[in-house]
């Protein structure tokens, strides 16, 4: 396969992904200012501002914006098309990428990231997505899902399918971390064993809205059987295999992909990956917290980018 159709194919999925995901993230902004009724207007911002950190947008939304606010951020993030990582540009990216190599998808597929596009812009057009924001996301994630569906109940398993499944292995890693890990940018990060002491203060309810946001509520209610706490909600976003959106099923995924696509170059890159899998797999949580979750995850996302890198290097045209 030329190595632009590969990475016009990783490119999709991944933006894709990312749309998915900043919808995701975008939601569990939205109902944690929900929920929490009397929250200032300093802490709403403090939120929106952790959104941007973790994301690295603060640069790019202070070339536009003087102040950090809660509503102005929702823009930046959904419609601004000078943010390359907002829905509008990511789904935009994943339709160019997808029309770049129209010959390597099933037609299918093509009207489904097509359709996916026109349909994004009917409803930024009017602003009719500010009106029900939380439809919106579910909007944004449904058409993912179909994508992903679409993708795996159409293409054959060669290396076109391959290099989309990479991508989406590579950006759900990457995103899922950044969403975990939002919550310590906003100021909340404690000692590993007074975690619990946070359900107590209130906080139950936005690490359900963590869950609710991955699809992960009622896997963590079947896997636990108890009382939602954050170390658990670590735990299962974390550790667990069996959880679809985890860490450790999104390096699972990277590496079955990598192993089928490796090539003369990719020694390093897969030694790379198969490292970071096995550091997860024979992990505990009580470890990831004595070292502290912020400090792990930050640590986590400079090796996907490393991955990342290397993946551009041995197999795409970057």
């Amino acid at each position: 396969m030329l190595s632009s159709t590969a990475d016009h194919l990783f490119w999709m999925a991944r933006y894709t992904e990312r749309a998915e995901n900043t919808a995701r993230m975008l939601d569990i902004h939205l109902q944690s200012n929900l929920l929490a009724g009397g929250k200032s207007n300093d802490a709403r911002s403090q939120a929106a501002r952790a959104m941007l950190t973790i994301s690295e947008l603060e640069p790019a939304y202070h070339e536009a914006h003087d102040a950090i606010s809660s509503d102005t951020v929702l823009r930046f993030m959904v419609t601004d098309a000078s943010n390359a990582s907002s829905i509008y540009s990511a789904l935009y990216a994943a339709r160019e990428n997808a029309r770049a190599v129209r010959g390597a998808l099933t037609t299918e597929l093509w009207e489904t990231v097509n359709v996916t596009w026109l349909e994004l812009q009917e409803r930024l057009a009017s602003d009719a997505w500010t009106v029900d924001m939380p439809a919106f996301f579910e909007w944004v994630k449904h058409r993912a899902h179909l994508t992903r569906g679409v993708t795996s109940g159409t293409m054959p398993r060669d290396d076109a399918y391959r290099f989309v499944a990479l991508g989406n292995a590579l950006e759900r890693a990457d995103n899922v971390a950044r969403l975990l890990d939002v919550k310590f940018f906003e100021g909340a990060a404690i000692e590993a064993q007074n975690w619990d002491a946070m359900v107590e203060r209130g906080e139950y309810y936005h690490w359900a809205a963590i869950l609710r946001s991955v699809s992960g509520f009622e896997i963590y209610r079947k896997t636990y059987r108890d009382t939602i706490t954050p170390a658990r909600v670590a735990e299962l976003l974390i550790l667990r295999a069996d959880m679809p959106r985890s860490l450790m099923a999104a390096m699972n995924a990277l590496c079955n992909q990598l192993g089928r696509l490796a090539n003369k170059r990719s020694s390093q890159t897969l030694r790379h990956a198969g490292l970071l899998q096995a550091q997860i797999q024979y992990a505990s949580i009580d470890d990831i917290l004595q070292q502290g979750l912020h400090a792990y995850l930050t640590q986590f996302l400079e090796r996907i980018n490393v991955i990342g890198q290397g993946i551009s290097q041995d197999f795409l045209v970057g």
